[in-house]
């Protein structure tokens, strides 16, 4: 739902109010940042502040690099999440007004400088937001004296739609200014962090999907050096970002689909929000199927190489990594669809043909997996045939390019399954709640068993003792080696979890003849 501009204004000028306390009796914590005071909450011991501004109203910079937040006077309340970017999928109030983060910590301004684990979050640069329940940072921060960050930033058609060959010089920076949020909200913790208990030279930026995308591209972008000092990926797969021809080429038919010709970048800067958020239903100019996609562009400024190609950047090939993906990414797609657990061997080519990236023949796949797997059904080949030839391959290059350069890398995959729903597996997004240790929260299928408890205590140790050291190793996981090349060593995570050497070797030799490139780019 859309959110009146007023009424974020009025939201953000609670100031000045007289001493609120909490259900104990407590003063409520109040934090002092560069722009004001804010006031948060006490939740289970943790000091919380939701929708914290970092950045200005966007609307009236929309396409450019926004601004940082302008100081307030008084105290004003950090109750509630922020608005999330105008898209199309969400139950969430939106508007262009949606520069706001949360922190979870346990002490402020005690000089204890704890890690900073700032999580950005996935939706595919097109939805989500910083505030859904799994990435509550609550027990994260309880369990392992860390402070965590959620942030919200532009999304879809505001934060990456490339018009800076269509329009001024203004708009030169627009195909990433999703990312320039991130970096503002970056440039805000280095600024504000030691107020809420952290280490401002201690951060780990890390996230699942399009956010472990944007953390990667991040990599990539001299304008984010130094803000961040370790990354972690969860099915986060960009090698590639988005050329600036393929960028204009959505940029235009996106404004003829609004109506507008390709100079009218004026008018496109003026249309409501809701008018740009219904125009994105239209079908991609570029790709076979779906939406049409906007993400990071290489435009020679802001991002000027590939996240992962030619090879790793080394510029962050300094900056510790941590590399991870789950065994059934594709479910997380494809499991809605009943069809998919009963196809019949006749069926499964055809259903393989639109949902591969790399570009293999289905025939030839399917009896290659037919003879690795004998006892496999064709839905169970389904799920692994496109999980290794979609979703899988991004990861592995990414580790492979990082022990070419000889950086330091980790890489995870999680086969413990979905507890709630064991037809789903491993699927894509599964590790969130076993990060945040956010089992019971809604969106989470790990249930809350002890086995469930077993690798959410493993996952969540590894990824703390990350943030803390710049190594995941801790002893509730077994000894995690460096990937290197050609050992391919990789922490398989289960209720017991094991070091593998190069595991399902033989599927990633299949698709390692065919080239890949991060599908939409």
């Amino acid at each position: 739902m859309t959110l009146d501009r007023r009424a974020v204004l009025a939201a953000a000028a609670a100031l000045a109010a007289p001493l609120k306390v909490n259900a104990a009796g407590r003063a409520a914590p109040v934090a002092t940042t560069t722009a004001g005071r804010v006031r948060g909450a006490e939740e289970g011991g943790i000091k919380v502040f939701k929708g914290v501004r970092y950045g200005a109203d966007t609307s009236a910079r929309r396409f450019q690099p926004a601004e940082a937040a302008q100081p307030w006077r008084g105290i004003a309340d950090a109750l509630a999440y922020g608005p999330a970017s105008p898209q199309l999928k969400t139950d969430e109030a939106t508007s262009e007004d949606c520069l706001f983060l949360n922190v979870w910590t346990p002490g402020l301004a005690d000089g204890k400088k704890r890690p900073v684990m700032f999580y950005v979050h996935g939706g595919a640069h097109a939805n989500g937001s910083g505030s859904s329940p799994l990435y509550d940072g609550t027990w994260l921060a309880k369990t392992y004296d860390v402070v965590v960050v959620t942030v919200n930033h532009r999304l879809n058609a505001f934060g990456y739609s490339y018009l800076a060959r269509l329009g001024g010089a203004e708009l030169a920076d627009s195909g990433n200014v999703g990312n320039l949020d991130l970096i503002l909200a970056l440039q805000w913790v280095r600024d504000n962090i030691a107020a809420f208990g952290g280490d401002p030279g201690n951060v780990t930026a890390f996230g699942q999907s399009g956010g472990g995308a944007k953390c990667v591209t991040l990599m990539a972008m001299p304008r984010a050096a130094g803000l961040y000092h370790k990354v972690a990926t969860m099915s986060g797969q960009h090698v590639t970002a988005m050329g600036p021809i393929h960028a204009t080429i959505r940029a235009r038919a996106f404004m003829d689909k609004l109506g507008l010709k390709p100079g009218e970048t004026d008018k496109l800067k003026t249309l409501p929000a809701a008018q740009l958020v219904e125009a994105l239903k239209m079908r991609d100019p570029l790709e076979r199927k779906g939406g049409i996609v906007f993400w990071s562009v290489v435009d020679h400024g802001v991002l000027p190489r590939h996240p992962f190609y030619p090879d790793a950047p080394r510029e962050s090939g300094h900056i510790p990594m941590i590399i991870g993906n789950t065994h059934d990414e594709t479910k997380a797609f494809l499991g809605g669809d009943p069809r998919n657990f009963s196809l019949t061997w006749e069926e499964l080519p055809g259903r393989l043909e639109n949902e591969l990236v790399l570009d293999m023949s289905p025939e030839y796949l399917v009896g290659r997996y037919r003879a690795l797997y004998p006892q496999a059904s064709p839905s169970d080949l389904f799920f692994a045939i496109t999980t290794a030839g979609r979703s899988w391959p991004g990861h592995l290059i990414q580790a492979e390019q990082r022990a070419r350069i000889g950086a330091p890398a980790w890489m995870y995959q999680l086969d413990f399954g979905a507890q709630t729903d064991p037809r789903m597996g491993a699927y894509h997004s599964y590790d969130i709640a076993l990060v945040f240790g956010t089992l019971a929260a809604k969106g989470s299928m790990t249930g809350t068993g002890p086995a469930a408890v077993k690798v959410r205590d493993q996952m969540s140790a590894a990824f703390a003792n990350f943030a803390r050291t710049g190594d995941p190793n801790c002893a509730a996981i077994p000894a995690w080696e460096r990937y290197t090349l050609p050992k391919r060593a990789t922490l398989v995570v289960n209720e017991t979890s094991a070091m593998v050497d190069d595991p399902r070797k033989e599927e990633r030799e299949i698709f390692a003849v065919a080239p890949f490139m991060k599908e939409g780019t």
